[in-house]
């Protein structure tokens, strides 16, 4: 572990007020209601374009769906503006145009030195409501072909509620009683998720530019969804101290994650 140095950290803090993070994967990947959770709310966020004037939210509604929206816009919730997010431009679709521009975008930001506009970790969503194809080829493409230097990428499993059912269904033949069938199939879905990780992990660990770390969210489509395992890994993946108190310093109200941080000195 780092390290940390609140007087060395807030040299840093002074110059950055913001921490930004780059939300990549496809289209449906459950990245919308991690924002959110994160930022404690259930509204949208407001979008900004690269010149810091807001957009019409409604213009870019359909596009926001699709995945296709402008990698340049920054969205902001107001329940928490510490934060600033990026949302991939749809390059799981295949195209080649837009896998250049998410990968210019990603060389550009990573080591741009304008303090404020550089991201600072990448979360990276793969949802396992597509059991049949977890990682795909573009994705792939990604962590064989962008080199996203000191900024760590993190693996976020997504969408997990869905093997709770697969779960049921495995258990469901089994005669069991209620009380027996529901602690089965929390244990049979234990299972299949360590089993999807190992499977992501197998692939990925075949790529160039491998990914950081891998966490799997659970429970995030319930308001109020516990973000601290997410927020402490990405602090422990930063490789500097200042970019890790920015980050602790947006949660002010998780007392957990402050004191955990705190009584590293």
């Amino acid at each position: 572990m780092i390290s940390l140095d609140p007087a060395k950290a807030r040299e840093h803090i002074d110059r950055i007020d913001r921490f930004r993070i780059l939300v990549m994967g496809r289209a449906n990947a459950g990245k919308t209601t991690i924002l959110q959770r994160v930022c404690n709310t259930t509204d949208q966020p407001e979008i900004f374009n690269g010149e810091g004037e807001k957009v019409d939210a409604t213009l870019v509604q359909g596009s926001l769906k699709r995945g296709e929206h402008n990698i340049e816009d920054e969205l902001v919730f107001k329940s928490n503006q510490r934060f600033v997010f990026h949302d991939s431009r749809g390059f799981e679709a295949g195209s080649e145009g837009e896998f250049n521009m998410m990968k210019e975008f990603v060389m550009d930001r990573a080591k741009t030195m304008k303090l404020d506009k550089r991201i600072h970790a990448i979360w990276f969503c793969i949802p396992l409501n597509e059991s049949h194809r977890m990682v795909t080829a573009a994705e792939k493409k990604f962590f064989d072909m962008c080199d996203t230097g000191h900024v760590p990428v993190i693996v976020l499993l997504t969408k997990t509620d869905t093997l709770a059912l697969d779960a049921f269904i495995e258990v469901d033949d089994d005669g069991l009683n209620k009380d027996d069938a529901m602690e089965r199939a929390a244990e049979v879905e234990k299972r299949k998720l360590m089993e999807c990780l190992i499977k992501v992990k197998g692939w990925l660990s075949k790529s160039k530019f491998q990914p950081h770390h891998y966490l799997s969210l659970t429970g995030m489509q319930e308001e109020g969804a516990d973000c601290t395992s997410l927020l402490t890994c990405t602090a422990n993946a930063l490789n500097e101290e200042g970019l890790q108190w920015l980050l602790i310093s947006t949660q002010q109200s998780n007392l957990g994650l402050c004191m955990e941080f705190a009584i590293r000195k």
